[in-house]
């Protein structure tokens, strides 16, 4: 009896592992997340369990503590568990403290690893986030900080890491990143991109300043981009990318 950690990716179902199609299609029970995307779940054996416990604005304060009293259940009973969540579950996905869980009631867990969007939703927009002469490295961070937490993020060291910045989770407060990236010391005119829906058909881009990110509308799930590497697009995209604010060539330099 094993309940499998399962990234399920950015939402292309193209980008599932091997791995992770195969323990879909032989799951006694998949446990998934909201912005799983359908066409994945269709992947599933047909005598599936499919259990939604997808995390919605407004829910219980305790909806954490419920999915991992599910998983314990499931897990308990049944041979093949899959707790299939988006992106990595190890990345942001709560994944370890569901796997803590687990062992302490003595179930066997095992990890699939699955493409992040911290990584994907930039790539899918023609922005590597890392270039030689741009961008030696990359930080990645949510937006989303746990109230209750003892350890806050430091957005003046974020500002002067000299690295590209990806910030996940960040739809709601795209102001307060801007004001504490530009006190923290970077130039208002550093380039900002926008990912939304990241390889799925919806996918839209925005591209635009750190000083104009608070002008834009921006709704989840979305992938912000901060630095040079943003002002990027090696790739041929559709029409669907957009470009909402016109770089000079010393705000992209910078």
């Amino acid at each position: 009896m094993t309940v499998h950690l399962v990234g399920a990716g950015p939402g292309d179902p193209e980008l599932l592992t091997v791995k992770a199609v195969r323990l879909l299609e032989q799951a006694d029970v998949v446990v998934y997340d909201r912005l799983v995307d359908p066409r994945i779940l269709e992947l599933a054996a047909p005598w599936a369990e499919m259990v939604d416990v997808g995390k919605r604005p407004g829910a219980p304060s305790d909806a954490q503590a419920r999915i991992n009293e599910i998983l314990v259940d499931r897990g308990r009973r049944f041979d093949c568990v899959v707790r299939l969540k988006g992106g990595d579950p190890f990345v942001f996905g709560r994944g370890g403290e569901e796997a803590l869980e687990l062992r302490a009631a003595g179930i066997e867990v095992a990890e699939v690893p699955g493409i992040t969007s911290a990584i994907a939703a930039p790539a899918a927009a023609g922005i590597p986030v890392t270039m030689r002469g741009i961008s030696s490295g990359f930080t990645v961070v949510t937006a989303h900080q746990d109230p209750h937490a003892d350890r806050r993020l430091d957005w003046d060291a974020l500002a002067q890491s000299g690295t590209t910045l990806v910030i996940l989770m960040g739809a709601s407060r795209t102001a307060m990143i801007s004001d504490r990236l530009i006190q923290g010391g970077l130039e208002p005119t550093t380039p900002v991109a926008v990912v939304h829906a990241a390889t799925t058909t919806t996918q839209d881009v925005q591209r635009t300043t750190l000083a104009g990110l608070p002008e834009l509308t921006v709704v989840n799930p979305s992938t912000l981009v901060v630095g040079a590497v943003a002002a990027q697009s090696v790739l041929d995209l559709p029409a669907i990318s957009r470009l909402t604010t016109d770089f000079t060539q010393e705000g992209t330099n910078r």
